[in-house]
């Protein structure tokens, strides 16, 4: 008998999570040694492989430079495993006799991952690796137009997993993607948890499924040249963030703020390291393509380079040119160039002064990509402190490129592929993704207290204690309220007939 694409898709996720589930009642029996070796076997695995998969994500996909997705790939599993492999996840997590607490940790059951086009291999190694360590097992929902990697990654991790002798079924890909399968994972009562990587869209869905989600919002982070910052450094790194995989990581600056005393030297430092400044009349010819007439972010220029995006768009551009730069002084969902756009598109804004530019950094920020990300250029921690305090994001970077900052690349935050957009940007959590995220703890406390110690009668269990006695008079060395004292003293007088 022969099935519909769509009915025989979700056929396959019911099997998957089916045998995904069983095989993790298994699994969560494995002990914190047993389960950090095999993390240890697919890190590696897919360290090997690094190269070979990158080549095929551009290959397959269009997106990105294939060098840069191979450091990707290292991030997702060398640099990921270097973070997670002391982590305590299974088991008794820690014990406090003192206080009477002992925590474990306990294996949410099956993770849902969905994975993107724009990082498909390195999100796959990311999310299988956080998901083993936290002792759970996991069903693998690639992305349509980057299948042909993802399975390939997929098999690279099942033939480390079978020679670390994880249970069979543990980890799971859906082979034929749909839109009817994606949604029949989602809402499936067997599945613990989704790991939400990709469009609003898929979002929003993952939320609305019925089932615990960590999602990610859109990134449309602005990027803040400030008076003190060393200007040549802070262009550097804007640009190496921004041309990095071609700008597909949503960490990635959208927009640089900078101030009108400044403003001559950022544009010709803009323009000596590869940036050229569009003309009106270019601006609106390449603003054309960033959007799709319904609102959403055009896939054609994802990924791409400067020059291509430029051809597409039918301007003339210098040879060597890595960024194109559109002069804005309005913010707004029709202006496309203040919002997210994964690849070497950057606004450009001048304000007056710093307090100018905290404000048009939030206007951007809550135009799209609230909770996300920003990054800060600049030598005064006055300043620093000042937007830390203001702005509406999860990430803020001094000092670093965006891109590899914010995944924990070129700074000291988790390395992850999920990064959480808090409350602000309608995700359950601020934080970079890990393992953590993905256990609940068990808490066992002892007893500390009786009911009479509650209800504030003394610690021999009269109310007020007859005649002074030893837990009375401990009590007291460590300090009395008013009535007790008084209380206290009626009683000594009481004794002495006084």
């Amino acid at each position: 008998m022969e099935f519909d694409r769509d009915l025989y898709s979700i056929q396959e996720v019911r099997n998957a999570v089916k045998a995904a589930k069983a095989a993790q009642a298994v699994y969560r029996t494995f002990d914190q040694a047993k389960v950090d070796g095999i993390v240890a076997k697919i890190a590696q695995a897919c360290a090997a492989n690094a190269e070979k998969l990158a080549k095929m994500a551009v290959e397959e996909t269009g997106f990105g430079i294939w060098q840069d997705k191979v450091l990707k790939n290292l991030l997702g599993s060398s640099i990921t495993y270097d973070y997670i492999k002391d982590m305590k996840t299974v088991g008794i997590l820690c014990e406090d006799k003192e206080k009477g607490l002992m925590e474990i940790g306990v294996p949410m059951g099956v993770v849902a991952a969905l994975i993107p086009s724009t990082n498909p291999t390195s999100t796959v190694m990311y999310k299988v690796l956080i998901s083993l360590k936290s002792g759970n097992g996991i069903v693998i929902s690639p992305h349509p137009s980057a299948k042909n990697c993802i399975i390939e990654t997929y098999k690279v991790i099942i033939e480390a997993a079978r020679a670390a002798d994880v249970p069979d079924g543990l980890i799971q890909c859906i082979m034929t993607p749909t839109k009817e399968a994606t949604d029949t994972l989602l809402r499936h009562p067997d599945i613990s948890i989704i790991l939400a990587t990709g469009g609003e869209a898929m979002v929003r869905a993952a939320y609305s499924s019925g089932n615990p989600a960590l999602g990610v919002g859109p990134g449309n982070g602005p990027s803040f040249i400030e008076r003190s910052a060393n200007i040549p450094l802070a262009v550097k790194r804007i640009f190496d963030s921004k041309t990095f995989d071609n700008g597909t990581i949503c960490a990635s600056e959208q927009s640089i703020v900078t101030e009108a005393c400044i403003k001559d030297q950022v544009i010709a430092e803009v323009k000596k390291q590869g940036g050229y400044f569009m003309s009106e009349e270019e601006t609106a010819k390449v603003g054309r393509f960033i959007m799709r007439a319904n609102g959403t972010m055009n896939p054609k220029i994802v990924g791409k380079s400067a020059q291509v995006i430029a051809d597409m768009a039918g301007i003339t551009i210098p040879a060597g040119t890595r960024v194109l730069v559109s002069p804005q002084k309005t913010v707004g969902k029709d202006n496309p160039y203040s919002r997210e756009k994964l690849c070497p598109i950057l606004a450009f804004y001048v304000e007056e002064n710093w307090e100018g530019a905290c404000k048009r950094s939030i206007e951007i920020l809550q135009n799209e990509g609230a909770g996300h990300t920003m990054t800060l250029h600049t030598e005064d921690m006055d300043v620093v402190r000042a937007f830390a305090l203001e702005k509406p994001v999860s990430r803020l970077l001094v000092n670093t490129p965006g891109a590899l900052g914010g995944v924990g690349a070129t700074t000291k935050l988790a390395p992850a592929l999920t990064l959480g957009c808090g409350a602000v940007g309608g995700s359950a959590t601020s934080d970079n993704v890990t393992p953590l995220h993905l256990i609940n703890i068990r808490r066992v406390a002892f007893g500390r207290k009786e009911l009479e110690e509650l209800r504030g009668m003394s610690p021999c269990g009269s109310a007020p204690c007859a005649a002074p006695c030893k837990p009375c008079e401990e009590k007291a060395a460590a300090g009395l309220n008013r009535q007790e004292i008084e209380a206290i003293t009626r009683a000594i007088l009481a004794r002495l007939g006084k």
